[in-house]
């Protein structure tokens, strides 16, 4: 009797081995899609191989025309820039010069839109976002201390107006400062083009106040 379901366990399985062996050699159309959808769903749902859309955001996150040079220029002037819109947005209620308000509102309207040009083209090189925190830039060319800041908020009227200007032009210089280093060793046109109009922008604004505190 052994032999005997010895015997039938061994056909039974050289006619399983057979029939999978068909089906994997089969040219039928439809067994044929069946399988490849199935590979496809599986492959599709593993951690990690969705390998075309990963490429995408990669590519779409990273560029490679630039140098640290540029990094360093667009990580410095974010927050450079936060401090001045933060100083432009305290002329409205310590002042009533005309000829200052009107300046502040451009210096606002100016690098506002470049801090967020500043934060898509770090993104674009595969960098964090830039930092506004102003603590971590101490000693940066043009940056006011905590006390200045504090000083000038404490103003208002011509003496507020004054030492703005002179906060100003310091700030300004700074800037300029920083936007020729990214001139001569930056690599990125983009970068580039943003000093460059850093530089054309805001020397004409330290001209303007240089006039305005000379008239007293």
């Amino acid at each position: 009797m052994f032999s005997t379901r010895l015997k039938c366990a061994l056909i039974a399985a050289t006619a399983a081995t057979a029939l999978v062996a068909a089906g994997c050699s089969s040219n039928d159309s439809d067994g044929s899609k069946a399988t490849t959808t199935t590979a496809a769903v599986d492959h599709g749902t593993m951690p990690g191989m969705d390998h075309g859309q990963t490429g995408t955001s990669a590519q779409a996150a990273t560029r490679s025309d630039f140098n640290d040079a540029d990094v360093t220029f667009l990580q410095m002037m974010y927050p450079h820039h936060a401090q001045a819109v933060e100083m432009a947005k305290l002329v409205p209620t310590r002042s009533q010069n005309q000829e200052l308000l009107t300046l502040a509102k451009a210096v606002e309207a100016a690098q506002t839109p470049e801090m967020q040009q500043i934060t898509t083209l770090l993104r674009s090189f595969g960098k964090p976002a830039p930092s506004a925190d102003m603590g971590g830039h101490a000693g940066m060319d043009g940056m006011m201390t905590k006390d200045q800041m504090a000083k000038l908020e404490s103003l208002s009227g011509p003496e507020f107006d004054k030492l703005w200007m002179q906060m100003m032009i310091e700030h300004h210089k700074g800037a300029i400062t920083m936007a020729n280093t990214e001139l001569a060793q930056g690599s990125n046109a983009d970068s580039k083009a943003m000093a460059q109009a850093i530089v054309s922008a805001q020397q004409q604004e330290i001209d303007q106040m240089n006039k305005m505190l000379a008239q007293g």
